[in-house]
């Protein structure tokens, strides 16, 4: 049996700005801007196994259209490293979470941020209801830039219920302040194969 369609089925959208203007004592300039967006979405799969979870996945295209602008408006400048995530509520699968995230969804994104050649990291769980995770960010362009691993922590209070699932987009502006690891500079990047 299909469930109803999730068009519509977005309880809230959140907007997650931090900025980073001193780290261990030093001005960060320019200052670090980390960008979430959270959706809350219905999960029509919560309390039952399917083996076609194609409702999200095509879902997905409309929710990650509607995310990746907020997230660039909320930039208010071209991101360098960006992220997804996604919490299942406790009726819900690890997989349900999954199904939000792959390439219909991840697309949309770099549509969004004006491209990107590397690979969008990446992560979910289960958990309860204000249950937080560490949304992966790395350099849009090239994965061996070392300076752009970071993470942002984000959550929602009232969410995800059992029958949920939130979502999430999340970018940054520049890499990690005060970063001396060394490996490919940002301003190094050839950026045709993801990776260098």
């Amino acid at each position: 049996m299909r469930s109803p369609p999730l068009t519509g089925k977005i309880r809230k959208l959140l907007t997650y700005i931090e900025d980073v203007l001193v780290e261990t004592g030093i001005d960060v300039d320019p200052p670090l801007r980390k960008v979430a967006v959270l959706a809350v979405v219905k999960n029509p799969y919560a309390g039952r196994y399917s083996t076609d979870v194609s409702e999200i996945t095509e879902f997905s295209r409309e929710l990650g259209d509607q995310m990746s602008q907020r997230l660039v408006e909320a930039m208010g400048e071209q991101p360098q490293s960006y992220g997804k995530s996604a919490i299942a509520g406790l009726q819900g699968e690890v997989e349900h979470a999954h199904a939000f995230l792959t390439s219909v969804f991840a697309d949309r994104l770099r549509e969004a941020v004006g491209g990107g050649k590397a690979w969008i990291s990446s992560t979910a769980k289960r958990g309860e209801m204000g249950a937080s995770i560490d949304v992966p960010l790395a350099s849009k362009d090239a994965l061996f830039v070392r300076s752009h691993y970071d993470t942002v922590t984000v959550g929602v209070p009232d969410a995800p219920e059992p029958d949920e699932v939130v979502v999430i987009v999340a970018a940054a502006n520049r890499g990690r302040p005060n970063f001396r690891l060394g490996g490919l500079k940002y301003e190094d990047l050839q950026g045709e194969d993801g990776l260098r």
